[in-house]
């Protein structure tokens, strides 16, 4: 397999292991923490949610052929507070990340060296992506903050545990 279909395999994987992580850190919250904030300025999980829905049916509807940021994105709306409920949340979210499948599926590798915009700046396919992971990454590690935060003492880690590497290591040494 050459490179640029192994890094398109690969990315699709990155994706979906954060799609993942994601879900796993919202199902151990109620819908109240779902809606939460910390304060006055800060988002609760579903604006975050609200907002990586925007971004992906924006930067990833006609990705090849359309700039990334579309005139029809209300970016500023996506930061007001109006999911309500596990349901709504949920639809928003699955719907921003099958935008984002269904892009990334059909790529092949000669696509990687083709230029797309994102507001009128020139990237390629490949640079393109990159950027999105590294801004859906982030916010995911926000979700995974709130929901640590939200759960305290009753948070179900979503990697090693604290305290627990070298037992971890061990098992994953003891499988080779």
């Amino acid at each position: 397999m050459d490179v640029p279909t192994q890094y398109l395999q690969n990315i699709q994987q990155v994706f979906a292991n954060y799609k993942q992580m994601g879900e796993r850190a919202m199902a151990q919250l109620s819908e109240k923490q779902l809606t939460q904030t910390l304060g006055e300025e800060s988002n609760s999980i579903a604006v975050i949610v609200k907002h990586l829905r925007g971004n992906m049916l924006s930067r990833w509807t006609n990705f090849l052929n359309e700039d990334g940021e579309k005139p029809w994105r209300q970016r500023d709306g996506e930061f007001e507070a109006d999911l309500d409920s596990r349901e709504t949340i949920l639809a928003a979210w699955e719907e921003g990340w099958a935008c984002l499948f269904d892009a990334l599926s059909p790529l092949q590798g000669a696509h990687l060296q083709q230029t797309v915009y994102i507001r009128g700046e020139g990237h390629t396919v490949m640079e393109a992506i990159n950027r999105q992971l590294t801004h859906y990454s982030y916010h995911i590690g926000q979700i995974v903050l709130l929901a640590k935060h939200w759960r305290g003492g009753d948070w179900q880690t979503l990697s090693i545990a604290k305290g627990k590497s070298a037992q971890y290591n061990q098992l994953k040494f003891n499988q080779q």
